[in-house]
């Protein structure tokens, strides 16, 4: 079962549309061109169809960009919306967006421009101010002007105690920050915090029964969905068709009811509604979602706030200072903070009240712990970006070219998205149904655009344009479970380590190829080549992946053959387990013990639906042959349910596994490598490594405390080299995610070049055509 895989790429997709909606909004010209615009130029000779189609998955329809969660309700508040801030091609922030920057990419050189200047400024105090200059000719859809107030408000939107939706803007060092937020909460808050048993003087007994009421069946709604849905997804393929089976396969034993499965979800999260916590388990439908449901007209009081105690007037470290300008001031600095920064900026006049905003008497656009005004508008969003919306009816969303947008009016006056299955994305786009979707980038995809073209993935009928996905696949080892003595941080537990990861790496080339072809590629640090900081090939220093032997010497030479390769591999193997203490035998050519601490036999768990089907698993079996051959034994656990890697890594026992890392941005390493944050101590538990070390500690905070880019990047380059050290990562495959566009009805020319995880085909969507 895929529930762990699932909710980490709903994590992805969410902090990648994050920065999909910053890009969005932001322009890109060649260097000469005027960013100004000229709507009534903008138009002038064009012949092409009016309309263009999207095929998309499901909608939420939560189109606000306060409360989008799913990547696709998250496109459609972006293409209304326009960002404070944009990126470029790479994911880089563009400070200068008023006269935009020229930054080259691939060979060519892009103008980006936006609606702000940002300043940044370190004080020798520590304390960083955030400057912000605003374009004065911006106006949303409606026609009204775009000013500092917009952008005010809609920091307090997201700073409000009671704002429940995706952001972590609120989380940032903003000075005055935690007091503005303290002394209040939502009343939902303080019941589930105190729990059905509980009595408060902030609540009455009436307010509490009628809560837990609607939790309580808010739950066993929530329970019955995921158990009918899983036997709906999986049921055929499992032979699952009751709820104890299903319940099962997500993980959970002993369940014969619904019931009894809302009973073991409320055992494992206690009253925790969060995405960590109840809505971790969610398959299709939100906790949070249901509650407001069964809690009807009363669901705003519930999420309203309630004074506890005392908290500031305002937010210390917002200030306004000119109808187009406002500065921020962090405590700190903090290398992702820029990005929270660049929020979208929505219009106080249609999602707030100008009656209730007053900056100087500390009134932001609606009453402080009341978000209810902002939410009533969250499935009709209005925003200054390129399209504005009209209508989501019978599974099609609906817009319109905006005459306001500051690039200029769109030459495509409708947009649709429309929504439909997976598997009919390809088949929309051939029968005339779409003008351009993101089908599953599969080899059965792969063959069919192939033969819609005559044999190439971009012909006469379908256009196709890949991307590297926002993460990597990769092979893990946890220190404490695979050491020699006591100490995991010795070399001849390194030595250990090192042997496994040596044998991984040269199998990768052809179990990468076999399995994906051209749709993937091998990567030789444990970071997503779509990071600014991935070392590249041209690079000083840059090596493969474990291709060097005990002694610093390289393990191949350029002209080794493959067979050659796996020989020379396993000797460096035999060299590797040696120094760790392996007692070896020159009679037999094999290990005959092992030393303390270490074993002769290691598991690798692999989540391959117990039937091999994953890229990293003919690495294994190859793997495994290789090192029987000298006495080692290599046991493959491919279970058909996947919770048990999830389980096993998450009580920190597991040896080695296999598993992908979804990536952002910024290559901030502390979640997942900082020493704290290992399994059992306290911290994230991402650290499914063990990986404890001083030295990758300080880098980590060296780098995501500096706003040098070079001096992070070489910075990372340490710390990547220091963890594939300790041998508990092997990087495996940078995957490709793809876009397929109508060749005969997309004017393909006038699609933005250059696309890239972080600049996707809407951008510059004012300057597409159609034929």
């Amino acid at each position: 079962m895929k529930k762990n895989l699932a909710k980490i790429l709903a994590l992805v997709l969410s902090v990648l549309m994050m920065v999909s909606m910053l890009a969005a909004c932001n322009g890109t010209q060649k260097p000469n061109e005027d960013p100004k615009k000229d709507p009534a130029n903008q138009d002038q000779g064009y012949t092409g169809g009016d309309t263009l189609v999207a095929g998309y998955d499901y909608f939420s329809s939560k189109f606000s960009p306060f409360f989008a969660t799913t990547a696709y309700d998250q496109d459609v508040a972006g293409i209304v919306s326009i960002g404070l801030l944009g990126t470029d091609r790479e994911g880089n922030v563009v400070l200068k967006g008023i006269e935009g920057e020229t930054i080259p990419y691939n060979g060519t050189d892009y103008k980006y421009t936006g609606i702000a200047d940002c300043t940044i400024t370190n004080n020798d105090d520590g304390t960083v101010v955030y400057e912000f200059k605003l374009r004065e000719d911006i106006k949303f859809s409606d026609g009204d002007a775009l000013t500092a107030d917009d952008v005010i408000f809609s920091m307090y939107v997201l700073s409000d105690p009671t704002y429940d939706g995706s952001s972590t803007f609120y989380a940032q060092p903003i000075v005055g920050m935690e007091e503005y937020r303290s002394g209040m909460d939502a009343l939902s808050n303080l019941l589930l915090a105190d729990g059905p048993d509980k009595t408060s003087e902030f609540y009455t007994a009436e307010q509490a029964e009628y809560y837990w009421n609607a939790f309580e069946a808010a739950g066993l709604k929530f329970a019955t969905g995921i158990l009918d849905d899983i036997i709906e997804a999986y049921g055929a393929d499992y032979g699952v068709s009751d709820h104890a089976g299903a319940a099962e396969l997500w993980g959970y034993t002993d369940i014969a009811t619904a019931a009894d499965f809302w009973a073991a979800i409320k055992a494992n999260y206690g009253y925790d509604i969060s995405s960590t916590g109840i809505d971790y388990e969610a398959f299709n439908e939100s906790i949070v979602d249901l509650i407001n449901a069964e809690l009807g007209d009363k669901a705003n009081e519930y999420a309203a706030g309630v004074v506890t105690g005392e908290s500031a007037a305002n937010i210390a470290g917002i200030e306004k200072t000119g109808d187009y300008s406002l500065k921020i001031t962090m405590s700190k600095f903090d290398a992702v903070s820029i990005y929270q920064l660049a929020v979208s900026v929505a219009p106080l006049h249609y999602y707030g009240s100008v009656d209730a905003y007053d900056y100087a008497n500390n009134k932001f656009g609606f009453t402080k712990g009341d978000l209810s005004g902002v939410k009533a508008k969250t499935t009709q969003p209005l925003g200054a970006g390129p399209y504005k919306f009209k209508s989501f009816e019978n599974g099609v969303i609906t817009f319109v070219a905006n005459e306001n947008y500051f690039k200029g009016c769109p030459k495509i006056t409708n947009l649709l998205f429309k929504e439909t299955a997976a598997t009919d994305k390809l088949a929309g786009v051939t029968s005339g149904a779409f003008d351009v979707t993101d089908p599953n980038f599969d080899t059965a995809t792969v063959d069919s655009i192939k033969e819609a073209n005559g044999g190439e993935l971009i012909g006469n009928k379908i256009t196709t344009n890949t991307v590297d996905n926002l993460g990597y696949g990769y092979l893990g080892i946890n220190a404490n479970n695979v050491k020699v003595g006591d100490d995991k941080t010795s070399e001849a537990s390194k030595n250990l380590r090192k042997a496994f990861a040596t044998l991984f790496a040269v199998y990768r080339d052809t179990a990468i190829n076999s399995y994906y072809g051209d749709r993937a590629a091998v990567i030789q640090y444990p970071i997503s080549n779509t990071s600014w900081a991935a070392p590249k090939p041209a690079d000083e220093g840059y090596a493969l992946a474990y291709s060097k032997d005990v002694d610093g010497n390289p393990i191949y030479t350029a002209d080794m053959a493959e067979e050659a390769k796996y020989e020379a591999a396993l000797q460096a193997t035999i060299g590797f387990l040696k120094a760790a203490g392996y007692t070896w035998d020159e009679a037999s050519s094999k290990f005959t013990a092992a030393p303390a601490g270490a074993k002769m036999t290691y598991e690798f768990i692999i989540p391959a639906d117990g039937k091999g089907d994953h890229p990293n698993y003919a690495i294994l079996t190859d793997a495994k042959a290789a090192l029987e051959t000298i006495g080692i034994t290599l046991e493959i656990n491919d279970p058909s349910d996947s919770n048990v890697l999830w389980d096993t890594l998450d009580a920190g026992e597991c040896e080695m596994w296999s598993a992908a890392w979804g990536a952002t941005v910024d290559p901030d390493m502390y979640q997942v490598y900082y020493s704290t944050n290992a399994v059992g101590l306290g911290g994230t538990n991402s650290n499914h490594y063990a990986i404890a070390d001083d030295e990758l500690d300080q880098l980590i905070m060296d780098a995501r405390t500096s706003a040098d880019r070079a001096y992070r990047k070489a910075t990372y380059k340490s710390c990547l080299e220091i963890i594939m050290d300790w041998g508990v990562e092997i990087p495996s495959y940078q995957r490709q995610n793809a876009l397929i566009f109508s060749t005969e009805r997309v004017k393909i020319s006038t699609l933005t070049p250059d696309i890239t995880t972080f600049w996707g085909w809407m951008n510059d969507i004012e300057k597409l055509e159609m034929n």
